[in-house]
């Protein structure tokens, strides 16, 4: 084929490619993927916390510690309770609920001058902002069929990504007008998403027996109902959380103690930007190619591979005497991180009943607010006690036992789909029997999925919620 051909039919291939990427998926989804965008579009404050506490108040290192702290163990109180309130007051009233408090909290944070005010402030800040993602992620089951999610889900974390390199970006320009700025355009840009989901997205919670008799249909009895208890004695979903808490700390110590790290070896802080820029410019051009990649093949070697990824690509760091090194560390996780996120969600919905995907979800984001606040902890202390490169060595080893625990757990996950569903009544291989747990049998309960035509005119989704 000569040059002049080849051009135009290899940018036929990209086109075509980019438009399957984002085929087939139900217009409600795209606001929800909207309003995700905006609101990261203006996540300001959180980035820059810790310099407007240390360079525009002059406070010290140890209070924006602990004021990050906070911050942190806000989203953790805020994760289980958000996750019960989407089950049971609905998807979009929690969402409104977590975008309106942030915006209030972020607004009231930024004219607050007292110490004691600030601290207490940007815990609820925390709270606030960290209280919309089981509404999210179980609002994004909710609405995309099956075979479509995990395409979803690394749409949505593409938007994740995007927005916090933009934002990022954009602060630091803001920022040299006053830091008051900051404040005020997060707080706007969180009204905008609420504003998003009170016209754009209607209820998606699956409709559910109050009787506890028969279902709406009259074709079976109610489910169970699902409590925190239920979830908490769900044993393989909580080994994914724990398993997911391990990769969680290895993901976080790229944000702490890697810049730690690389100014001890005598790198400056424009340097780690550079490095740390890989991350985010990797994310956002190789998510969805990636994903095109991996939608349809067994999530259980994608997670183990996602694992090793992870835990030797931070262990590279400790090898890492040069920029180009760093960023060679940086872009092995990056690919980890790739892989994992949209593979976790989808695993996460697969295994969480109807009826209780706020909780479950609620659950799963736990382990990411734990491991915000933990993850500072353990290396600080790691770093200071034994250096390090002890640190990086113990990263490669906790990706190798989170690969090992995913190999384990995930052996006899049935395929989703076709005939590899569990038959309706019947535990799945490794799962316990009907009545200890709901947990791999929900997809075989889930109304089957309409068509795209059908969800994009407005039909029924889950148990006969309607979309429009």
């Amino acid at each position: 084929m000569s040059a002049s051909t080849s051009g135009p039919t290899r940018r036929s291939g990209f086109r075509r490619a980019a438009v399957e990427s984002v085929s087939g998926l139900p217009r409600q989804f795209w606001w929800l993927w909207t309003s995700t965008l905006v609101n990261r579009l203006g996540a300001f404050v959180a980035t820059f916390l810790a310099l407007y506490l240390t360079v525009e108040r002059g406070y010290s290192a140890s209070y924006a510690g602990l004021v990050a702290a906070l911050h942190g163990l806000g989203g953790v109180i805020s994760s289980v309770g958000a996750g019960v309130m989407t089950d049971r007051l609905g998807r979009r009233p929690t969402m409104l609920i977590a975008q309106l408090s942030t915006a209030a909290s972020v607004l009231l944070l930024g004219f607050m001058t007292d110490p004691v005010a600030i601290a207490v402030v940007a815990g609820l800040v925390g709270m606030a902002s960290n209280a919309s993602r089981p509404a999210v992620q179980a609002m994004m089951a909710d609405i995309v069929a099956p075979e479509d999610r995990v395409r979803a889900f690394s749409l949505n974390y593409w938007a994740i990504n995007l927005g916090f390199a933009i934002s990022s970006t954009a602060a630091g320009l803001i920022a040299e007008h006053g830091y008051l700025a900051l404040f005020v355009g997060e707080a706007t840009l969180v009204l905008a998403c609420a504003l998003v989901v009170f016209w754009k997205l209607p209820e998606s919670r699956p409709a559910q027996s109050a009787s506890g008799g028969p279902d709406d249909e009259g074709t079976g009895p109610a489910p169970a109902p699902v409590s925190m208890r239920t979830v908490v004695r769900d044993g393989r979903f909580m080994i994914v959380v724990g398993l997911n808490l391990l990769l969680a700390l290895l993901f976080q110590q790229a944000y702490v103690s890697m810049p730690v790290s690389m100014g001890q070896d005598g790198f400056s802080s424009a340097e780690f930007g550079m490095v740390i820029a890989v991350n985010g410019v990797l994310v956002v051009l190789l998510q969805i190619p990636v994903t095109r990649f991996i939608e349809h093949r067994s999530p259980a070697l994608l997670l183990i591979g996602s694992a090793l990824l992870a835990g030797y690509g931070f262990g590279l760091t400790a090898l890492a005497g040069s920029v180009a090194m760093y960023a060679v560390a940086v872009t092995v996780w990056t690919l980890g991180e790739i892989i994992n996120s949209p593979t976790q969600m989808g695993l996460v919905v697969r295994l969480s009943p109807l009826h209780g995907r706020g909780r479950y979800q609620g659950m799963y984001s736990l382990s990411w607010s734990v491991a915000s606040l933990a993850a500072p902890l353990v290396g600080g202390v790691v770093i200071d006690q034994y250096g390090a490169d002890v640190l990086w060595a113990g990263c490669a080893a906790v990706g190798t036992v989170a690969a090992v625990g995913y190999g384990l757990l995930l052996r006899g996950l049935p395929e989703e789909g076709g005939t590899g569903k569990v038959a309706a009544g019947q535990p799945a291989v490794g799962q316990p029997a009907a009545g200890q747990s709901a947990v791999g049998t929900q997809e075989s309960s889930e109304p089957v999925q309409p068509s795209v035509r059908e969800r994009e005119a407005g039909a029924t989704v889950g148990a006969g919620e309607p979309v429009g």
